[in-house]
């Protein structure tokens, strides 16, 4: 580890400091049992939690957070071994809902310190899990404009028609005209108050978006393909290229700070310096996507997950292919596999440019 740049969690904008060596800990789910005090070490410092309240009380103080009930049980533990533990290092009680109940967990204890530490400590369990978890929902750029849509489809009808005998080629991975659309960044969202949280948040952007666009939609050109790795015959997805039409940065602004908000409210990770724009026109993984086998007619029931096509001919072909234009004015908040009336993915939140 270097010790100038240590890995970090953010905890609701909070950065604390986290020791790789003990990650290992928490590697099993239902069997996972808390180490106990190691976990300290973990810190800098014992801090009075700012980030909640906690209220005094003629017992002793009081603080009581929300947690997404799917991840109760990873602070219960195997037969409550983790939950005694946090309590008895930490001389507090803890007092979560049942599986399945709403409401919030409540910690007690007779000292601040002690609900501050107890919290901390419940709020790395629940990162470290929460990570394992698949995302439910993404901020996107919509492309599905009917110009971008019959541009596809024809894109879509001259490689199978010219590059079919290609390895691994089916009309099966192809994107839904109605779902074409660029990835800003994924989100897990638990329940519906994260949900709500995170649509919150969007609507905060949209001022920051309008001084970017001077409040009207930004006019783009989606133009060329290209490739995610860097064998063209061994491809898993393939994108179109979206420029704005002035040439300017404004969409690559956009996506950037868009993300930087969010993972300042601690509802994104950081995965690269800078959003990787692409319009997803080919992927594998959609070889076991039921709405995309529907609408290709292909019917195929892929049994390879990740099976590479072989994308040199395409790339020769159509590599400045030339999707058609349009006047993008929406941000939105997507759920994972699922759609709307439209069959575009149904949307949680959304804003517009103007």
């Amino acid at each position: 580890m270097d010790v100038l740049r240590p890995p970090v969690i953010n905890i609701d904008g909070r950065i604390y400091r986290r020791n790789v060596i003990q990650e290992e800990q928490y590697e099993e789910e239902e069997g996972f049992s808390y180490m106990g005090p190691q976990e300290s070490e973990e810190f800098e410092a014992e801090e009075t939690c700012d980030i909640h309240v906690i209220e005094q009380t003629e017992r002793g103080f009081r603080c009581a957070i929300d947690v997404p009930t799917v991840l109760y049980k990873y602070i219960i533990g195997k037969k409550g071994e983790t939950r005694k533990r946090l309590e008895s290092d930490t001389k507090t009680s803890i007092n979560i809902p049942k599986q399945g109940v709403e409401g919030q967990i409540v910690v007690t204890g007779p000292h601040k310190t002690a609900v501050s530490s107890a919290i901390t400590r419940i709020e790395v369990l629940i990162d470290n899990f929460r990570k394992k978890q698949p995302f439910t929902h993404f901020l996107s750029l919509p492309l599905n404009d009917p110009k971008i849509q019959e541009g596809f489809l024809k894109f879509k009808d001259g490689v199978l028609e010219q590059c079919s005998q290609d390895q691994g080629l089916d009309g099966s991975i192809f994107q839904n005209p109605a779902k074409l659309h660029l990835t800003v960044g994924t989100l897990t969202l638990l329940d519906d108050s994260e949900v709500r949280k995170a649509s919150e948040h969007l609507q905060d952007c949209q001022n920051l978006i309008r001084d970017i666009t001077g409040g009207q939609p930004l006019p783009l050109r989606v133009t060329g393909v290209e490739y995610m790795n860097d064998d063209p015959g061994m491809v898993d997805v393939l994108y179109a290229k979206v420029n704005v039409k002035d040439g300017s940065d404004k969409l690559q602004v956009i996506a950037d700070r868009l993300v930087e908000y969010f993972i300042s409210q601690g509802q994104m990770a950081r995965e690269w310096d800078r959003v990787k724009l692409h319009g997803t026109v080919m992927n594998t993984r959609f070889r076991k996507d039921t709405t995309v086998k529907e609408a290709s007619g292909s019917g195929r029931q892929g049994t390879n997950e990740r099976e590479a096509f072989d994308a040199r001919k395409i790339l020769k072909i159509f590599g400045a292919y030339h999707f058609g234009e349009l006047d993008l004015n929406t941000v939105s908040l997507s759920q994972r596999y699922s759609a709307d009336c439209t069959g575009y993915y149904a949307s949680a939140g959304s804003i517009s440019f103007s």
